[in-house]
């Protein structure tokens, strides 16, 4: 087997496990941001689905062509947009009903999170440089995803102390900030991809 195909496999697997991980995370941390009210958990839960359609994509995608493959990008980039769309959602539920959330759970859902976010970076770091815009998105979701989720954590311990929403709203703000810096970085990298695709098949 080439060297290149062995490092495409490599990639393969690591995408496929970490599509896996994060819609199961999906799952746990959609179930307790409803049952908690938590604005910044919710966010977050619809990251890791985010996440999830990302590496299936990506995982989809590897043997297409460069040209294919940056056009993906692009859809990716938009796909980075979601969380920020369902914190505004969750966030005009929120002013309706400024309960806190409860602390404990938010700050244990959250640790939940950075684990399974920080062994998904570690997994794709190496890989983040390859297959250009895809796996940037990938590597760029799973490192946004683990500094969300140390603001879930402070957010619950400062919760937990004032008993206010706010902790909880500043987290998910900085969530759908740090998507929105994604989206763009992804949305850059494919378009150099589909420039140098062009260039390629120009006479």
């Amino acid at each position: 087997m080439s060297a290149p195909l062995s490092r495409n496999d490599d990639l393969r697997r690591a995408v496929r496990l970490v599509a896996a991980l994060n819609l199961a995370y999906f799952g746990v941390e959609f179930a307790v941001a409803l049952h908690i009210g938590s604005v910044s958990l919710l966010a977050d839960s619809v990251d890791f689905l985010e996440d999830a359609a990302v590496n299936f994509l990506i995982f989809a995608a590897l043997g297409w062509s460069l040209r294919r493959r940056a056009r993906v990008g692009m859809a990716l980039a938009g796909l980075l947009l979601a969380p920020a769309l369902a914190f505004l959602w969750a966030l005009w539920r929120k002013v309706a009903d400024p309960t806190p959330p409860e602390a404990f759970s938010l700050t244990l859902t959250g640790a939940g999170a950075l684990a399974v976010n920080l062994f998904c970076a570690f997994l794709l770091a190496r890989f983040r440089e390859r297959s250009g815009s895809l796996t940037k998105a990938a590597f760029l979701s799973a490192r946004n995803d683990a500094l969300a989720n140390l603001a879930i954590i402070v957010a619950g311990a400062v919760t937990a102390v004032t008993r206010s929403p706010w902790p909880d709203i500043v987290a998910g703000l900085g969530i759908a900030a740090m998507n929105v810096d994604a989206a763009k970085a992804v949305w850059r990298a494919a378009r150099e991809e589909h420039r140098d695709a062009s260039a390629d098949l120009a006479p």
